[in-house]
């Protein structure tokens, strides 16, 4: 089972506007497009450390 633990979050107003905009046009709620936002950056962060640990 997958254990998910609700987590209060503020974000400026210009972030949720956009956000709620993301998940009005992908037909997605609005929790998908901030996990879709986080594992993208994540991911960026990664493949950046990734490529200098490589020279």
């Amino acid at each position: 089972m997958n254990c998910r633990k609700p987590m209060q979050l503020r974000l400026p107003e210009e972030l949720k506007e956009w956000i709620k905009a993301e998940s009005n046009r992908n037909g997605s709620s609005q929790n998908s497009e901030i996990i879709r936002a986080i594992r993208a950056a994540k991911d960026q962060r990664l493949a950046i450390q990734s490529s200098a640990h490589a020279c």
